[in-house]
């Protein structure tokens, strides 16, 4: 029996020895397969819809930043893959499509959206899964979340500024209007407060659906309270409308601030035909350097000569810019890990420098105020010196102040 032992022993080492060696074989095995296999990342804009010609610029944008990793060697040594979801300029749609992209396609990486209601539909669903989505787009604040990284402006980096510099330049009787959504409707109660409290005056404040043609009440407002300047947040295709009924109405000269169209539509919607129509971004294609230079001569020979880049494009391009950096510094894709990662990264764009802040998942922003020309180009008149630090919750009021504000606006919406 004794003499048993030490042969009982000595085959359970060599079953030990065998099971251990099976496992080792399985995941060099995996490991090999996995550094053949593509870095799967997500990409969510509408392709068609009302809001199509304002989100194909960041469609490109993105496009052309995965080409760029691959031509460069990939990533770790692996091709990076982009699926592309149409969100149809529907926020159900987009919140689907997010779980599709997480749960079948396996992606480590989202990015995209336009609209705040697009943000909010796919937001639960990227901290469901503990993921990692980027958003490129101007957007209310009030919001910081573990699982999403923020590389449009905050709005003490976009909106409060122009708005003050708006007043400044024309006068303090100003009239809001923006499409009926959650981001329009947050931003009006943070410019009603800020306007206020500048010694201006808000005469009005309207809101249109999304996609809307009819500008009839808008212009009667117009007429009647002839407001020194105009805010505008409106959003897609009826910035087209907007404009005409401007032209139209012989308001053409009224002062007008657009937050919500980029140089794009400004070229595509003919913004130039108002005398006097200005917008607020921090990147504008006329930026001079060798960055931008190079980038848009890349852009249009990678995306076609007749691509539009603009500020949100932009920030949806450096957002997989500073998705890669992470992953390259970390040596792996592993979603958990480059969401902590990202924070402490920063990279230079056509825009100038892109930083993370790692306390509020947002990028450090430079402004330029810029005068739309005739042709549609963005003009800078302004720029202001030094980078601004993103401040989600507009300090001018307490955090609480918002939280309530912003949750009495989403009921009545």
């Amino acid at each position: 029996m004794r003499a048993l032992r030490p042969r009982w022993a000595l085959l359970g080492g060599l079953l030990l020895v065998l099971a251990l060696g099976l496992v080792i074989s399985l995941l060099q095995k995996s490991s090999g397969q996995d550094e053949r296999n593509p870095i799967v990342i997500g990409m969510l804009h509408a392709l068609s819809g009302p809001m199509a010609k304002s989100e194909a610029p960041l469609v490109a944008a993105v496009k052309m930043a995965v080409e760029e990793l691959n031509a460069g060697g990939g990533l770790l040594g692996r091709r990076v893959e982009l699926k592309i979801e149409d969100s149809r300029s529907d926020p159900r749609v987009a919140a689907a499509a997010a779980e599709r992209l997480i749960g079948s396609d396996r992606v480590v990486a989202l990015f995209g959206c336009w609209s705040s209601t697009c943000r909010l539909a796919v937001k639960p669903v990227v901290e469901t899964h503990r993921h990692l989505f980027f958003y490129p787009a101007a957007h209310e604040g009030m919001e910081q979340s573990a699982h999403i990284v923020y590389t449009g402006p905050t709005p003490n980096q976009q909106a409060l500024p122009a708005t003050d510099w708006a007043m400044r330049s024309f006068g303090r009787r100003v009239y809001l209007v923006g499409t009926d959504g959650l981001y329009q409707r947050r931003l009006g109660a943070v410019l009603r407060d800020f306007v206020q409290l500048g010694e201006g005056q808000l005469l009005g404040e309207r809101y249109v659906p999304l996609g809307a043609s009819d500008m009839g009440e808008v212009v009667a407002d117009l007429r009647q309270l002839r407001p020194d300047v105009v805010l505008s947040a409106i959003s897609g295709d009826s910035n087209q409308a907007f404009f005409d009924a401007l032209v139209a109405a012989g308001l053409g000269d009224l002062p007008l601030l657009s937050l919500g169209a980029a140089e794009p539509e400004m070229k595509a919607f003919d913004g130039g035909r108002l005398a006097r129509h200005f917008s607020a971004w921090s990147y504008l294609q006329a930026q001079p350097g060798p960055a931008n230079e190079v980038f848009l001569a890349r852009l249009r020979r990678s995306q076609g000569e007749a691509t539009q880049a603009s500020d949100p494009a932009v920030s949806a391009y450096v957002a997989v810019q500073l998705w890669a950096a992470a992953v390259r510094e970390l040596g792996s894709p592993q979603t958990d890990a480059v969401n902590t990662n990202v924070l402490h990264q920063s990279v230079v764009g056509p825009q100038g420098s892109a930083a993370v802040d790692s306390r509020s998942r947002h990028l450090w922003r430079q402004l330029r105020i810029a005068q739309v020309k005739p042709d549609g180009r963005l003009d800078e008149v302004l720029v202001l010196p030094r980078y601004i630090r993103p401040e989600p919750w507009p300090t001018f009021r307490s955090t609480e102040h918002w939280v309530t504000e912003m949750v009495r606006i989403e009921v009545q919406h």
